[in-house]
């Protein structure tokens, strides 16, 4: 079945035409560990209701993510800044892709800010899709929006998911030195997947980009997310790790790959709670402040209360390092 998108009233077009040529793979049945019930809260309501009166996308929504009833429940959306088609062509991904209209948004910060604060939210994450049109990639737009929550809601803290910046010249920079509290991106699998699974991505650039976080603003935490069940080993999931340990990575996330439509990458296998908690152990023993590792572990998912623990784990580290100095 072709995908189509509405947008706005104009013509519904196919929402991944790039994928429309290829075969359908099979959907395989999910195990009992990966559902959730359908939403139909008050909250997810409320929660609805106020992200389309401000005429917000969010990425709960355009990625088709299995917790958003859950979150929204909480008056916890993730928003979604810089329109809601995609310059990328990710195999994993729902959002749509295509050529997105000119420009961008200029009003949006603003919009973005009022629903932060109308939600009263304590803790906000903040994504995009990636926008390689433009000349600074969207960055200007990232540090446009920190601005305006931190205005219009100053005791919220801000969680960006940002894209790669991808021959940016240096663009990303500016968002760093917005000093957003997390300052997230996920490298989303292991490097010999990424011909496949992220082909317009190159592993080490999204390293280096968490590296140069940290080069930056050492104070600044950051944080990165894997998915799991795509063909990769455990051996190159441990190595992943490695690799983002040397780069500072203070918070790891690893959760289940869902497959949108037959048109996507096909799902490998369903990796056991059993495995998930194995790679959480792992994760911890190699000095990750924070690690969220289940089957339906998503970036944003929590993360309001996976920043308090991520933040009391860095206190509780320097506290420790101070006793061993004065010991």
């Amino acid at each position: 079945m072709a995908n189509l998108i509405d947008l706005k009233g104009e013509t519904p077009r196919l929402r991944h035409p790039e994928k429309q040529a290829r075969p359908d793979s099979p959907v395989q049945r999910k195990p009992d560990w990966i559902r959730v019930k359908a939403p139909g809260s008050k909250g997810y309501s409320e929660t609805r209701e106020i992200v389309k009166s401000k005429g917000l996308v969010t990425v709960c929504e355009e990625a088709s993510c299995p917790n958003i009833g859950e979150c929204w429940d909480k008056k916890h959306a993730t928003m979604m800044i810089l329109g809601e088609v995609c310059t990328r062509a990710c195999s994993f991904c729902n959002v749509s892709t295509g050529k997105p209209p000119a420009g961008v948004d200029e009003d949006e910060p603003r919009r973005v800010a009022e629903a932060v604060a109308e939600m009263g939210l304590q803790h906000v994450v903040i994504t995009s899709v990636d926008r390689d049109d433009l000349v600074d990639g969207g960055a200007m737009h990232f540090v446009n929006t920190i601005e305006s929550i931190r205005a219009a809601s100053p005791g919220t803290t801000i969680e960006i998911l940002t894209p790669d910046f991808l021959r940016k010249d240096g663009w990303e920079t500016r968002v760093i030195d917005a000093k957003p509290d997390v300052f997230n991106h996920n490298l989303e699998t292991v490097p010999r997947l990424y011909l496949s699974i992220r082909p317009g991505a190159r592993y080490f650039h999204s390293l280096r980009l968490l590296q140069k976080v940290k080069d930056r603003d050492p104070n600044q935490f950051t944080k990165s997310g894997l998915m799991v069940g795509l063909g990769e080993t455990k051996e190159e999931v441990m190595q992943v790790m490695d690799d983002m340990r040397s780069a500072g990575v203070d918070f790891l996330t690893i959760g289940q790959y869902l497959q949108p439509t037959r048109k996507h990458a096909p799902i490998d296998r369903f990796v056991t709670p059993d495995e998930f908690r194995s790679y959480e152990e792992i994760a911890r023993a190699k000095g990750f402040l924070m690690v969220s590792a289940t089957p339906l572990t998503r970036s944003s998912h929590h993360a309001g209360e996976d920043f308090a623990r991520l933040r009391a784990a860095r206190e509780a580290l320097n506290a420790s390092r101070v006793s061993g100095k004065s010991a």
